[in-house]
């Protein structure tokens, strides 16, 4: 018996530090500017890129009052039974199996605070899934275990994002964040954002900017973002899509409007679509097993 005390007294001063650590850590983050990736001890959401995600957090911490205070208001109530209706005070228990008046509080005020919560809750849902009029639409298609951009109004840019293997990573890079070719954008712009799929289902993920929407084969999701700030901001599959699912991460650079025209002179000359060659004919079976091969 001792020693299984002092090993769960062990675990808990091991386990206490920690979690001091991590709402100071969530502290300190609260008060730091952008934040546009995971950071370590990291306490609560990153902080916000899009009005979206203003909304999103604005809710949120609204819901954390309401949740609080029904919680602390259960709590009290538990007291106070302990406290008021213990054996030594009451030797012989109360037969009361009914009051019209409690039964009828505890089923109209949770009503109540469903449907208080449920309206400003639809009001964010319906804000997400609206997309406002379009500058510019940008196709996103998921793959095993890669991402393909398309811009299909900006002169026909498309390319592959793969994640920058950590061999391969340069200073300053990140690991399992950084990529190849990043998804590029303008700053202060409505972008429609078209998402779909070539085999499993995938999800197109980016917290800081409130967008979270499945890629699924044959079927065409839509979101909307409008990034308020120039920055690098990282995402990932946020769907379990197989073994390297892991390695799947979205890198998303916002730029000023003037930037943004500067990248895309460059891109059409890098990543301008290329008509496919014809793949030339096989004439007998040896020259089908080698194509297959």
């Amino acid at each position: 018996m001792g020693e299984l005390t002092g090993s769960i007294l062990r675990r808990a001063t091991g386990v206490v530090p920690r979690v001091i650590a991590t709402l100071i850590g969530g502290a300190m983050l609260a008060g730091q500017a952008q934040a546009a990736e995971p950071q370590p001890w990291q306490f609560g959401f990153q902080p916000p890129a899009t009005e979206i995600t203003q909304r999103i957090d604005a809710f949120h911490n609204w819901l954390l009052v309401v949740i609080f205070a029904i919680s602390f208001f259960v709590l009290g109530l538990l007291l106070y039974v302990i406290v008021r209706f213990n054996a030594k005070r009451h030797p012989v228990a109360t037969r009361t199996t009914h009051n019209p008046k409690i039964e009828f509080l505890w089923t109209v005020v949770p009503i109540v605070i469903l449907v208080t919560i449920a309206i400003p809750s639809f009001k964010l849902m319906y804000y997400m899934d609206e997309v406002p009029k379009e500058a510019m639409t940008i196709k996103v298609t998921a793959h095993q275990w890669y991402w393909s951009y398309a811009y299909p109004d900006q002169g026909g840019i498309a390319f592959d994002s793969n994640i920058i293997q950590p061999q391969n990573l340069k200073p300053g890079q990140k690991r399992l964040l950084d990529v190849d070719n990043p998804l590029v954008i303008p700053a202060n712009t409505n972008i429609r954002v078209q998402i779909t799929g070539t085999d499993v289902i995938h999800s197109f993920f980016v917290p800081s900017f409130g967008v979270q929407e499945y890629a699924i084969i044959g079927r065409l999701n839509e979101a909307w973002m409008n990034v308020l700030q120039p920055g690098t901001y990282y995402g990932e599959c946020n769907q379990i899509c197989g073994v390297n699912h892991a390695f799947m991460p979205i890198e998303v650079q916002v730029l000023s409007k003037d930037d943004f025209q500067k990248w895309l002179v460059s891109a059409k000359e890098k990543f301008a679509t290329a008509t496919p060659q014809p793949a030339p004919a096989a004439t007998d079976a040896r020259q089908l097993a080698a194509v297959g091969n």
